[in-house]
């Protein structure tokens, strides 16, 4: 099969271009700007474009299939001929049905936890040696690509992300699986540049729940509103389990899942973790793995790329980098730091880099997050403010949205760098919460 990816160097998009590579596909691709690590790692596959930008004639008749990235425009050229030409194309999503729609489908849906919860069961499977397909969106240990797909694999196991399917397919993309098996792990506001309303954001997950196959499962949340009010409405006929934080306490540093066989130590740490690896194991009963198989393999779960992940420090300092930008995802994250923590003094960064987080009317959705650590810092650019076309915020402003007068905000990546080279990062424990990098901070120094 002949397949062309318009922007190829995608976070996404180079792993289902280099997962069809690997399964005998002939994969092309082009893109306007092309970062590490996706370069190296389709220069090492030989799929990385010669040069970057744009080049209809790629386009040829005799291509199966054209994969359409977020990344590209609606009025790319490339796009253009493609559909002069009348070839088949196919978002991201669509062309990941496309590819189990003979499986069972498992799908791993949440406004948080879903890359973890995806993360924890791969993780699982592969101690036990069960093979799966699947796509995820974080880097694992133990795993050479994002996304795996095979001919013989009975079950694709699928992180469910609301976000928009392409430039041209404007659903949420976890609406194209129609999952046999479902999770959702909580709803919270996100994306609002996109969703404008919280009613409209929840509608996609009220679409998500309707999209489940007769007779299929859905695992979910107890311990969330939303979710609970999302199942009882639900008009489609499927199992219903619903999971809850477990047992657990915190000895010497470590934590200790309470179960029926015993206290499990766990490599990582958080009541929001907690409540990951309950629906995990959940959904890797539903996949044939026993109670004791499940405990025996999590325990060596070290956690997904950039969730909670502990960076190494040449002055052998302790610093957790977390993904943590929604509001939601970083109260927890803020919570299990200061719960992990209790007795060091504890510092708290957050970059401020989506266009929701420096939306002015969505900030009221970060009040009290910052609140615990003794030293809380906000960070963003307002030249990124000024490239997004959007309003000024004043630090007070910052201060006021998060109901904390003791803040420091910084609004420029100097004062930020010179700020933090005055702290003295062996003492003390460190928290960095961004899904961008602190204008370039160097976290290992």
């Amino acid at each position: 099969m002949k397949t062309h990816f318009i922007a190829i160097g995608g976070s996404a998009m180079h792993n289902l271009a280099i997962a069809l590579k690997d399964k005998g596909y002939q994969v092309t691709g082009s893109d306007d700007a092309i970062f590490e690590p996706s370069k190296s790692r389709l220069e090492k596959k030989g799929i990385l474009p010669q040069e970057l930008g744009w080049f209809p004639e790629k386009l040829t008749s005799d291509i199966d299939a054209v994969i359409l990235g977020m990344h590209a425009h609606s009025d790319n050229p490339e796009l253009a001929k493609a559909k002069e030409l009348g070839l088949k194309i196919y978002s991201y999503p669509e062309f990941l049905y496309e590819q189990s729609k003979e499986k069972t489908r498992v799908v791993i849906g949440g406004s948080h936890g879903k890359t973890t919860i995806t993360s924890m069961i791969l993780h699982v499977l592969n101690f036990h040696g069960k093979d799966i397909d699947y796509m995820v969106g974080a880097q694992l240990e133990g795993f050479d690509c994002m996304v795996k797909i095979t001919e013989d694999n009975d079950f694709m196991i699928l992180e469910g992300d609301e976000y928009l399917s392409s430039p041209i397919d404007l659903r949420s993309k976890f609406l194209l699986y129609q999952p046999n098996i479902a999770l959702i792990s909580g709803i919270a506001w996100d994306h609002i540049n996109v969703f404008k309303t919280f009613d409209d954001y929840i509608d996609q997950f009220r679409k998500f729940v309707s999209t489940i196959t007769p007779g299929g499962v859905l695992v979910y949340n107890e311990e969330d509103a939303e979710v609970v009010k999302l199942v009882e409405n639900a008009e489609n006929y499927f199992r219903k389990i619903p999971y809850k934080t477990p047992e657990y306490e915190i000895v010497n540093g470590v934590v200790n899942l309470k179960t029926t066989m015993g206290d499990i130590p766990l490599s990582v740490f958080g009541a929001h973790n907690l409540l990951n690896l309950e629906g995990a194991r959940m959904i890797s009963t539903q996949l044939g793995i026993m109670e004791e198989e499940f405990y025996e393999a999590i325990m060596s779960f070290k956690g997904a790329s950039k969730r909670l992940e502990k960076v190494e420090r040449a002055d052998g300092g302790t610093l957790y980098k977390d993904f943590a930008h929604a509001p939601s995802k970083v109260k927890a994250a803020v919570k299990a730091f200061c719960e992990q923590f209790p007795k060091e003094e504890k510092h708290a960064f957050l970059e401020l880099h989506t266009y929701s987080s420096l939306n002015p009317v969505f900030l009221e959705q970060y009040q009290h997050t910052m609140d615990g650590p003794e030293d809380a810092v906000v960070f963003y650019s307002e030249d990124a403010l000024k490239i997004k076309r959007m309003e000024p915020i004043s630090p007070d402003l910052i201060r006021e949205k998060f109901k904390n007068p003791n803040l420091k905000v910084f609004t420029n990546a100097e004062d930020l760098h010179a700020y933090w080279n005055t702290l003295d990062k062996s003492k003390g424990v460190y928290m960095m919460m961004s899904s961008g990098n602190f204008g370039g901070l160097d976290l290992t120094v």
